[in-house]
């Protein structure tokens, strides 16, 4: 059974149990990445609003200085910002970022959208983070108040209750 999730912004987002909405975005080497392709594993998506902004760039570290805990059960982080593939490129050598940074850049915020996560007013995705098992249905899904950075905790807790 699930349950649709209704976000900050009043938009619907996928909720636990549904099916999570399949794209294809570059990553910051101009890679095609589909997500349909990781079935099979699980897949961390998390939606951010900005490459080089200092919450996001925040939250992408601590995944990066964390990656153990994601690796460690096969799980893909892909992160996804509506900021070109080259912004996304820059900012993944600054940092030392090794995990896939998607770009929904054109068409703008589309796949953001598909998730509830676009905000049409500022043209930029909101922290959407949603975390796929391996049958590619959200066993975890929170949409943060703008302004709002992630509980890395929660990330924590729900890889845990998925690998049990």
């Amino acid at each position: 059974m699930s349950e649709q999730l209704t976000n900050p912004l009043g938009l619907v987002s996928p909720g636990v149990g549904e099916v999570a909405p399949d794209f294809t975005l570059v990553n910051q080497f101009g890679e095609e990445v589909t997500l349909s392709a990781f079935r099979g594993q699980p897949v961390v998506l998390v939606f951010y609003p900005f490459a080089f902004s200092g919450i996001c760039t925040g939250e992408l570290c601590e995944i990066r200085d964390n990656i153990s805990l994601f690796s460690g059960l096969n799980a893909k982080v892909l992160a996804i910002s509506v900021d070109s593939k080259f912004a996304l490129r820059a900012w993944a050598e600054q940092q030392g970022y090794d995990f896939d940074l998607l770009a929904d850049f054109w068409p703008h915020g589309e796949v953001a959208g598909k998730y509830g996560v676009f905000d049409e007013e500022s043209g930029m995705a909101v922290r959407g983070t949603f975390i796929l098992n391996s049958e590619g249905l959200v066993h975890y899904a929170v949409v943060n108040s703008r302004g709002q950075a992630r509980d890395f905790e929660a990330y924590r807790e729900a890889l845990a209750a998925l690998s049990a």
